[in-house]
C-alpha cells in the first residue's frame, strides 16, 4: 500500500489586514476555522489534491505600503511529518526569499522585512521545502506558491504632459474640438477604483469644457473674438476613486490661443485726405500715403487700394506697401499748374482674402477722398516739337537761314526766352542761331559729301533766370547739288602690242560721281579736243556710262614712243553739268603671237643681257649697307684700342676746384698732386696714367723734365711735342690740361695752395701799391697784419 506524504501550507487568518487568500476550485463545504493548507504530491508539484482539509490554495495576497513597525506576517509552513521534536527544518527559496521573504526554520513562520510596493513588483513566486536536520534530506517535496500584492491606492493621477498648447480660430462654434488631455494611475485597475481617472475643469470656464472620461477639450462659448482677447489658460483636474471623495488627484495647463479669421473689413481713421505735389514732379513719384486699419492680422489684413472715380483718375496711381499696409499715391502722368491745380480722387480700400462666412458682418471695403493741390514751380521754357529736322541743299550761302525753333515759358509769368547753340553738338561752328527768334543759320559752306547729316543741339534757357533751360535735337539734312564732276572709277594704265591691229580694244573705261542722282546718273565720255585729231588712239561711248579705247593704226614701235597718255573728258547730264578731263597711260609693249605682253622697257631689246633697274638698285643698296658696316666695325674697334682720356668722374682734368675761402686750399686738391705741378721733376716716371688703358705693347716713355723756372710757354710745347710723339697718347681731339703756374708773376701766387711749402708769414703791403680795384683786399689783409702786430 502507498504511503502519501503531504506539505500543508499554513496561514492563519485571525490576524486581520495582514494577508487574504483567493481560492482556486469551489468551495466543498464550510471555511476553515483556523488555518488554509495548500497541498502538493509528491509527484507533482503542480497537481493540487484535497487532503484532510476542505481547501486548496496555491496564491496569497499581502497588502502593500505596510506601515508597522514589526516585520509583516505572511503564512505558515507545516509537514504532517513535522512532530514537534525539532527534526525538521523549512526552507524558502524564490523571489525575495531571504531579502523581503523570511521563514522561521523551525516554526516554518514566513514574515515580510519591507515595504512592499505593488508598482514596483505585483507578484513574487516562492518555493517551500521541509528536509531532515540529521541526513539533510528533504522529507516533502518542494511546494511552489505566489504572493500576490494587494493594490492600495497610493498613486495619484499623471498627465502626460506638464503644458498643453492649442489653437482654434476665433468664432467658433459651441463644442469645437480643442485639444484632449490624457491622465495616467500607477494603481490596479483591476482592483476597485484606484484607477478609475475622472476629468474636471477649474479654470478656464465659461469659456470651455472638458469632458469628464474622455477629456476632450471643447469650446463653451460662442463667438470668441480675437481682436478682445487671444490667449486662455485653462486648468484640467483628473481625479481617481471616480472622482469620489479621498480620492487623488493631478492637475495640467492648457494654454488655448485664439487663431485670426477675416472677420473686420478694413476702415479709414478719416474720411478725407490731402497732399500737396509740385508741378515738376516726374512720373512715378510717390506724392503721399494713406492707410486704413484692419483690426486682423497676417494675410487678414491685406489690403488692395484702388482709385475708383475722380478727375484725376488718369493723372494718379496707388500701389500698396506690402510690409506697412498702406496705399502709395504715385504720379502718372506729368503735372501742369497752368492747365489744372486741384484733383479730387476717391481711393477704395479692399481686402485681398474675404471668408465668406463672414460676409453677413458686412462689406469688407472702405473708401475715402483724397484732394491733391497742385503747386506752381519755375519751369524752364517747353519747345514747339520733341525734335525739328531741317534740310539744307550744299551750296546754300553762308548766312542762310534753313529753319527756326520755338520754345516758349509755361508759366503764367510768360519770361522771355533766348536760344543758342550746344557748341559740344557743332565743334566746328557750321551754324548758329539767333538768339531772339531761334532761326538757325549756317555759318561756314556745306559739303554733302563730306557730310550729309549735322546733329546739333539747341539750347532754349529763360531770360530772368538762365538756369531754367531746356534742350531739343535740331536733325539737318544737307541735299545734294551737282557740284562734283564724274571721274575715273579707278587709276587706268593700260598696254598695247606693238603688232597690234587698227580698231583693237585696248580697255574699257568706266566713271562714277560722288553726286546723288535721282534719275540715275547718265556720263558722256569724249577725247580731249587737243587729242582727238592727232591722237594714235580713238575713244567709243558705249552709252551705258562705260567706254572703250581703241587703237587707230597698226604697229606700235615703243623704241619711237613707248608710253602715250590719253586724255578723256567725262560730263554728266545734270544741271549744271559738270565734267572733268582723266588722263589714261598707255604703254607700248612687245607681245607674242597671242597678244601676251613680254616686255615693256626699250632698253631690254639694247642690252639683252644686261640687269632691270630694280635689280641695279638692289645691287647698290648692298653694297652701300657693306661699306656702312666696315666703316662702323673700324671705328669701333679704333674706339676700343684707345678709350676716351677722361673715363671717370674723379680724373683731376676733368674738376673745377673752386675756392670760396682764403686759405687752407691744400685740403680742396685730393683729385691731383699740385705739388708735382710746381716742381716737374719730381714726377714719377714709373707711374702709370689715369686717363687711358695701359698697354704692354707699348713701354711708357722716358722724358725729360722741365727745369726749375722754366717759363710756362716752353713748359707746354715741351709737354705738347711729348704726347704727339707718344703712341699711347689720347686720340687728336682730346683735350689735354697742364696746370703749371709759372714763377714770373710780380705778385707770385695769390693762391693759398703755395702753404703747403712754407710756414712763414707774408707781407700784403704790395696790395696797396696794385690800384683801387685791389682796395678792398689791401684793406683786408694789412688789417690782419695790423691785428697779428698788436
Amino acid at each position: 500500500m502507498r504511503t502519501y506524504h503531504c506539505f500543508w501550507l499554513l496561514f492563519w487568518a485571525g490576524q486581520p489586514h495582514q494577508s487574504f487568500l483567493t481560492p482556486l476550485s469551489k468551495r466543498t463545504s464550510g471555511f476553515p476555522e483556523k488555518e488554509k493548507v495548500l497541498v502538493l504530491s509528491g509527484n507533482s508539484r503542480r497537481d493540487l489534491h484535497r487532503s484532510k482539509r476542505s481547501w486548496m490554495w496555491n496564491q496569497f495576497f499581502l497588502l502593500e505600503e505596510y506601515t508597522g513597525t514589526d516585520y509583516q506576517y505572511v503564512g505558515k509552513l507545516h509537514s504532517d511529518q513535522d512532530k514537534g521534536d525539532g527534526s525538521l527544518k523549512y526552507i524558502l527559496s524564490g523571489d525575495g526569499a531571504g531579502d523581503l521573504f523570511i521563514i522561521n526554520e523551525n516554526t516554518g513562520d514566513i514574515q515580510a522585512t519591507k515595504r512592499l510596493d505593488r508598482e514596483e513588483k505585483p507578484v513574487y513566486i516562492l518555493r517551500a521545502q521541509a528536509i531532515n536536520r540529521r541526513t539533510g534530506r528533504p522529507v516533502e517535496p518542494e511546494s511552489e506558491f505566489i504572493i500576490k500584492i494587494h493594490d492600495i491606492n497610493d498613486n495619484e493621477p499623471m498627465f502626460t504632459k506638464d503644458v498643453y498648447n492649442a489653437s482654434i480660430p476665433e468664432m467658433s462654434d459651441v463644442g469645437t474640438f480643442v485639444v484632449q488631455v490624457t491622465a495616467t494611475d500607477a494603481d490596479d485597475p483591476t482592483y476597485g477604483n484606484s484607477a478609475k481617472v475622472v476629468y474636471s475643469i477649474l479654470q478656464g470656464q465659461p469659456y470651455f469644457s472638458v469632458e469628464s472620461e474622455t477629456g476632450i477639450i471643447k469650446t463653451a462659448l460662442l463667438n470668441m473674438d480675437r481682436e478682445n482677447r487671444e490667449q486662455y489658460q485653462v486648468v484640467i483636474q483628473a481625479k481617481d476613486m471616480g472622482g469620489q471623495m479621498g480620492g487623488l488627484s493631478g492637475t495640467t495647463t492648457v494654454n488655448i490661443t485664439l487663431t485670426d479669421v477675416n472677420d473686420n473689413p478694413p476702415r479709414f481713421p478719416q474720411s478725407t485726405y490731402q497732399f500737396k505735389a509740385p508741378e515738376s514732379t516726374p512720373p512715378d513719384s510717390p506724392v503721399g500715403r494713406i492707410k486704413a486699419n484692419d483690426a486682423d492680422v497676417d494675410e487678414n489684413a491685406e489690403i488692395e487700394y484702388s482709385i475708383t472715380e475722380g478727375d484725376g483718375y488718369d493723372m494718379f496711381g496707388i500701389t500698396t506697401d506690402k510690409d506697412t499696409q498702406e496705399g502709395i499715391i504715385t504720379v502718372k502722368k506729368a503735372l501742369d499748374f497752368e492747365n489744372k491745380n486741384l484733383y479730387i480722387l476717391k481711393v477704395e480700400a479692399s481686402n485681398t482674402h474675404v471668408d465668406p462666412r463672414f460676409l453677413y458682418l458686412g462689406p469688407f471695403k472702405d473708401s475715402a477722398t483724397v484732394r491733391i493741390q497742385v503747386e506752381d514751380v519755375d519751369e524752364p521754357p517747353v519747345f514747339s516739337r520733341p525734335a525739328y529736322i531741317m534740310e539744307v541743299k550744299e551750296d546754300v550761302p553762308i548766312n542762310s537761314v534753313i529753319g527756326t525753333v520755338t520754345a516758349q515759358d509755361p508759366d503764367a509769368a510768360k519770361n522771355p526766352v533766348k536760344y543758342s547753340v550746344d557748341r559740344h553738338t557743332d565743334m566746328d561752328r557750321v551754324f548758329n542761331i539767333n538768339s531772339g527768334n531761334g532761326s538757325i543759320f549756317t555759318s561756314k559752306t556745306l559739303d554733302r559729301e563730306t557730310l550729309l547729316w549735322h546733329n546739333i543741339t539747341v539750347i532754349a534757357a529763360e531770360i530772368n533766370n538762365p538756369k531754367q533751360s531746356s534742350r531739343v535735337p535740331v536733325f539737318i539734312k544737307v541735299l545734294d547739288v551737282n557740284d562734283n564732276a564724274p571721274e575715273f572709277a579707278m587709276f587706268y594704265e593700260t598696254f598695247v602690242c606693238e603688232n597690234a591691229k587698227a580698231e583693237q580694244l585696248i580697255q574699257t573705261l568706266s566713271a562714277v560721281d560722288k553726286d546723288d542722282s535721282y534719275s540715275g546718273h547718265q556720263f558722256s565720255f569724249s577725247l580731249a579736243p587737243e587729242a582727238a585729231s592727232s591722237s594714235n588712239f580713238t575713244l567709243q561711248d558705249n552709252r551705258d556710262n562705260t567706254a572703250g579705247i581703241f587703237t587707230r593704226k597698226t604697229r606700235y614701235n615703243r623704241h619711237e614712243m613707248s608710253t602715250y597718255f590719253l586724255p578723256v573728258v567725262i560730263s554728266d547730264n545734270d544741271y549744271p553739268i559738270q565734267s572733268s578731263t582723266e588722263t589714261v597711260t598707255i604703254r607700248v609693249c612687245a607681245c607674242d603671237h597671242r597678244g601676251k605682253m613680254l616686255s615693256c622697257n626699250a632698253e631690254a631689246l639694247i642690252h639683252p643681257t644686261g640687269l632691270s633697274t630694280g635689280a641695279l638698285i638692289a645691287i647698290l643698296l648692298c653694297i652701300i649697307i657693306l661699306l656702312v658696316t666696315v666703316v662702323l666695325f673700324a671705328a669701333l674697334r679704333r674706339q676700343r684700342k684707345k678709350e676716351p682720356l677722361i673715363i671717370s668722374k674723379e680724373d683731376i682734368r676733368d674738376n673745377i676746384v673752386s675756392y670760396n675761402d682764403e686759405g687752407g686750399g691744400e685740403e680742396d686738391t685730393q683729385a691731383f698732386d699740385i705739388g708735382t705741378l710746381r716742381n716737374p721733376e719730381a714726377i714719377d716716371d714709373n707711374k702709370l696714367r689715369r686717363d687711358i688703358v695701359p698697354e704692354t705693347l707699348f713701354m711708357p716713355r722716358r722724358t725729360a723734365t722741365a727745369r726749375d723756372n722754366t717759363d710756362v710757354r716752353d713748359f707746354i710745347n715741351q709737354r705738347l711735342k711729348e704726347n704727339d710723339t707718344d703712341p699711347t697718347a689720347p686720340p687728336y681731339d682730346s683735350l689735354a690740361t697742364y696746370a703749371y703756374e709759372g714763377n714770373g708773376s710780380v705778385a707770385e701766387s695769390l693762391s693759398s695752395l703755395e702753404s703747403v711749402t712754407t710756414d712763414g708769414d707774408q707781407d700784403y703791403d704790395y696790395l696797396s701799391d696794385w690800384g683801387p680795384r685791389f682796395k678792398k683786399l689791401a684793406d683786408m689783409y694789412g688789417t690782419m697784419d695790423s691785428d697779428k702786430d698788436s
